[in-house]
């Protein structure tokens, strides 16, 4: 009894809680088994490790913020277009992120650009990974807060420059003044050949001075930063979300129509 409270005590100051759980049970399967010594703690410190590795992806799930899971393989690429599958891929494998580049992705509401965000940044979290996620709505407002209470630099060191890979959600949908546009190129401009960033916009390219208080100068400096050393996909094609509520009867189906027609002329 007193070898096994010293076990437990050791485990507990040493913070090896898989050792203090399963010590005991895989030490019999071991003498069963006739295990040699380095099999056992072999074992042993493969599932301290593994549980180490689980808590921690957990921990930053919960710190990047993601407004639910989306994960790639629950991703209709049947449905899309201008998806490509092996892009997709290829991205998944998350060179972008070790190469510090970004991604962009266009179309209109509903098509599956967040899904995508949110799949390829929780793929980087699974491989822990830091990742966020913050809509531009909140991120401006956040910046502008920290304006306010003289904490600028601080937050643009954790909130903007810690994450490996930041994601900016539903740029587009709605103005910004000049100083919201400035603090947006403040996030691109640092973040430039320095962390992977994945933006996705409602809007094509043409069309992002009307989002930065129709600044060309503001709206050419950040697109050339964010478009260099970027993957850029533009997806065609109707909402998914009001295609499934069509489907359950809970949409008019001309306003259906009125939302396909005009998503693909948007592209254009």
């Amino acid at each position: 009894m007193a070898l096994n409270e010293n076990i437990e005590n050791l485990c507990k100051e040493l913070q090896l809680p898989m050792f203090d759980e399963m010590y005991h049970e895989l030490g019999n399967r071991a003498a069963k088994e006739s295990w040699k010594y380095s099999e056992y703690l072999y074992e042993m410190l493969k599932l301290e490790a593994d549980n180490r590795a689980s808590r921690s992806r957990a921990t930053l799930t919960k710190m990047a913020g993601f407004p639910t899971i989306k994960t790639l393989e629950k991703f209709d690429f049947s449905f899309t277009v201008g998806v490509n599958r092996r892009q997709i891929e290829e991205l998944s494998t998350l060179e972008f992120v070790k190469r510090k580049e970004n991604i962009i992705l266009l179309g209109q509401s509903g098509v599956g650009k967040t899904h995508l965000a949110i799949a390829l940044a929780y793929q980087a979290v699974q491989k822990r990974m830091k990742a966020r996620f913050i809509t531009i709505s909140d991120l401006i407002l956040q910046m502008s807060n920290a304006k306010k209470e003289k904490r600028y630099d601080s937050f643009i060191k954790q909130a903007i420059m810690a994450p490996t890979l930041l994601v900016i959600d539903e740029i587009g949908y709605f103005p910004m003044n000049k100083e919201d546009a400035h603090h947006f190129f403040q996030v691109i401009s640092r973040r430039y050949e320095r962390g992977a960033t994945i933006v996705t916009s409602n809007l094509v390219f043409s069309q992002w001075s009307g989002i930065f208080a129709n600044d060309k100068v503001v709206t050419t400096a950040i697109l050339d930063r964010l478009l260099h050393h970027s993957h850029v996909i533009n997806i065609l094609g109707d909402s998914y979300r009001l295609k499934e509520k069509k489907e359950e009867g809970l949409v008019d189906s001309d306003l259906y129509k009125f939302q396909a027609e005009n998503s693909n002329k948007g592209e254009k």
